[in-house]
């Protein structure tokens, strides 16, 4: 009787084993789906980003790929200069206007008065140096360890240094800027701002 009980569940085990299987096949198409299934389960058991994606596809979601996060608006800071030389000298629009018709002693009579005020702003709020001591065409020694950001070598240049050459250009450097932050919020890439006149 015992031998007819072990049996009989193992016979109910067996052949209930083999409709899960069957069934398993039949909803995956074949058997090599079945096995790809089974594969694709075990994957999510063991990789928790994966089985993640695998709920969120059965349940429906939209499983699109991320919009790529827009490209940050560079810093307007190196700008700041040029704001100052607008707003003091009016560089800008003398840059910016087409004087191709304009005589040359009426541009001249612009540029004099554009200089004397872009320099003036200029002084007034940094600290300009010369990279190297010296005028253009006077000689001078390019010492071993130069910093290339400060001095460019041209021309025959053979070996390593010390160079002895002719200054090109003594070059210019900011020793100190003293130049205010803009208010909180201001669009700094706003040159100048529109002004419209109200009647």
């Amino acid at each position: 009787m015992e031998y007819h009980y072990i049996f009989g569940a193992a016979l109910g085990a067996a052949v209930t084993l083999f409709l899960g299987g069957f069934a398993i096949i039949v909803r995956a198409g074949s058997l090599g789906g079945a096995f790809e299934g089974l594969a694709i389960a075990g994957r999510a058991r063991q990789d928790a980003a994966f089985g993640a994606k695998l709920k969120a596809l059965l349940g429906g979601a939209d499983l699109k790929p991320a919009e790529p996060p827009k490209p940050t608006k560079p810093s307007g800071a190196p700008l700041r200069m040029l704001v100052l030389l607008q707003a003091e000298a009016r560089l800008v629009d003398f840059l910016m206007e087409d004087i191709t018709g304009a005589a040359d002693a009426q541009v001249g009579q612009a540029v004099r008065e554009i200089h004397k005020k872009a320099q003036s702003a200029l002084k007034r709020h940094a600290v300009i140096e010369q990279v190297l001591t010296g005028n253009e065409g006077d000689s001078t020694t390019v010492p071993k360890g130069f910093d290339p950001s400060a001095i460019r070598v041209v021309g025959n240049v053979a070996g390593s240094p010390p160079f002895t050459g002719s200054i090109q250009h003594p070059g210019w450097r900011v020793k100190e800027l003293k130049l205010a932050a803009p208010p909180e919020g201001t669009d700094e890439f706003v040159l100048q701002p529109a002004e419209v006149q109200i009647a």
